[in-house]
């Protein structure tokens, strides 16, 4: 299936490594070109060679911390002026540390919202004027199953994320018929490497405890979800807007 996306310009925040790469080495395969981000200098020009080998497309890489306002929006800028204009945006952040809600203070919430909510915000306003005179546009935001089914050892994640719902759907009446969608994907375990920072060395244990108790017997593989990703960028995925796709093997069981 051809997803229209050959020469479109995307921009995929946090995509150094885990789901954000997945997600940029996939449009990349479509024939889009990528502009990248990531905090660490080192692991985004491995990314950049791996994106790039991915498709015929241009890629762009620019070290930026996504918590800083203004880096965000510098990056969208020097994103549209290199390739004359944004057509997807792929919001992303990085995580923040495990633990139950009990476990931490305020600063920590509000870092928090610093790191997981804001940036989301951030970068949406630098990208909308390029993506409304563009008259055809997909924003994607990358957040947590947690937003349906808040995680006991993820206190930070499961508040902080949850006010990317809020955001999403105000930007669905805001944006209206201008041929911009917004979509929120909610990925559970994929194995990535936070996973391997998290459970250290008994990482494959742990995956293999977590995994018992996800439906489908197994932790996501992040190659499926970054063609998950690319389906919602597609010209097929034009009439989808406003929602919340769970991408975590039936782990989620609420109705909703």
């Amino acid at each position: 299936m051809d997803l229209g996306l050959k020469g479109r310009v995307a921009l995929v925040a946090a995509s150094s490594s885990g789901l954000g790469l997945a997600v940029a080495g996939a449009l990349a395969a479509e024939g889009a070109n990528l502009s990248i981000c990531g905090r660490d200098p080192d692991k985004l020009a491995q990314a950049h060679v791996e994106v790039n080998a991915m498709g015929q497309g241009d890629v762009l890489s620019v070290p930026v911390d996504l918590r800083d306002e203004r880096a965000a929006a510098c990056w969208v800028q020097r994103t549209a002026a290199t390739f004359g204009g944004i057509d997807i945006l792929v919001t992303n952040t990085g995580g923040v540390p495990f633990g139950p809600v009990d476990a931490f203070e305020v600063a920590d919430y509000r870092a928090a919202v610093d790191a997981n909510l804001l940036p989301h915000v951030s970068l949406t306003l630098a990208a909308l004027p390029m993506l409304r005179k563009g008259g055809w546009g997909r924003i994607l935001m990358i957040a947590s199953e947690s937003v349906r089914q808040p995680h006991p050892e993820s206190g930070l994640s499961s508040v902080a994320r949850l006010g990317l719902l809020g955001y999403m759907k105000g930007l669905v009446h805001v944006l209206g018929t201008s041929g911009v969608t917004v979509n929120v994907l909610a990925p559970g375990f994929h194995r990535t490497p936070i996973l391997d920072v998290q459970f250290g060395a008994d990482v494959e244990t742990e995956l293999a405890r977590v995994a018992q108790r996800i439906p489908l017997g197994r932790v996501g593989n992040v190659a499926d979800f970054g063609a998950l990703a690319a389906f919602l960028a597609s010209e097929q995925a034009s009439y989808v807007t406003g929602t919340v796709l769970l991408v975590d093997g039936g782990n989620t069981r609420g109705i909703s």
